[in-house]
């Protein structure tokens, strides 16, 4: 089931996709409003609305060789501002402040219900839905700040997207990324150090997940550089493809 945020004026609803129209919802339990909408009169919008953005580093083996570290011992976490939120199909304008811009592809997913000290086995019962995400990273930024705000939470640094796919396994999802047509990683979700239910209740001991909270599991190794009018494609097996295009220095 694909699920989707829009809006119709100045009203923001959930939906669910079939084809060409919009059955609109009630979240959580996916209750239909009894409203249906054409797809070609709405504005889609960013299927999320956080309280906080939480990333996972180095969570596949590869990825964290290819940075020159080593496996963490426990996931490596981080925070993203939710002003980093951007469409799928968005442009995003290549930083004046880098010389140095990344992109890295993610499985994504976003929080149904609260959830606060659960087990593993909890945890998938939490989740609304999974998708997409490329987590931008200023990388010459990253590495000569105190900390990774300015690298990792500008604005438009993660655009997510395009819905949330329900049926979804995400412990063997492929995760590719294509620059300009050209595959730059390609790896398995089964190749996570800790994966995504670990992942949603090891949080959920220290932090209260509420619903709309987004998660981005980690990247597989491949990562690199960007420049300006690059095209970027990130596929999730299952769920869809979530298009970037880097815009000219601003």
């Amino acid at each position: 089931m694909k699920l989707i945020r829009f809006s119709v004026g100045t009203q923001v609803h959930w939906g669910i996709l079939e084809g060409a129209n919009i059955q609109a919802i009630r979240l959580p339990d996916l209750e239909p409003t009894g409203q249906v909408f054409s797809s070609s009169e709405v504005q889609m919008l960013v299927p999320a609305a956080p309280s906080k953005i939480i990333c996972v580093g180095k969570n596949y083996a590869a990825h964290a060789a290819e940075m020159g570290g080593e496996v963490p011992v426990e996931p490596g976490l981080f925070l993203k501002g939710a002003n980093t939120l951007t469409h799928h199909g968005a442009t995003v304008a290549y930083p004046a402040w880098t010389e140095n811009l990344h992109f890295e592809g993610e499985l994504g997913l976003v929080i149904k219900t609260q959830a606060r000290k659960i087990s593993p086995e909890q945890a998938l019962s939490h989740v609304l839905g999974y998708t997409c995400a490329i987590d931008l990273t200023a990388r010459d930024k990253q590495r000569a700040d105190l900390q990774w705000f300015r690298a990792k939470s500008a604005d438009d640094f993660l655009p997510f997207g395009p819905h949330l796919e329900t049926n979804l396994d995400p412990s063997t999802s492929r995760v590719s990324t294509r620059i300009n047509g050209e595959i730059r990683q390609d790896s398995s979700t089964s190749n996570m150090i800790y994966n995504v239910p670990f992942v949603i209740s090891y949080v959920s001991q220290f932090m209260t997940l509420e619903a709309g909270d987004v998660i981005i599991t980690g990247t597989p190794d491949g990562v690199g550089a960007l420049q300006p009018n690059d095209h970027i494609e990130v596929t999730v097996a299952g769920v869809g493809t979530l298009e970037t295009r880097i815009g000219d220095k601003a």
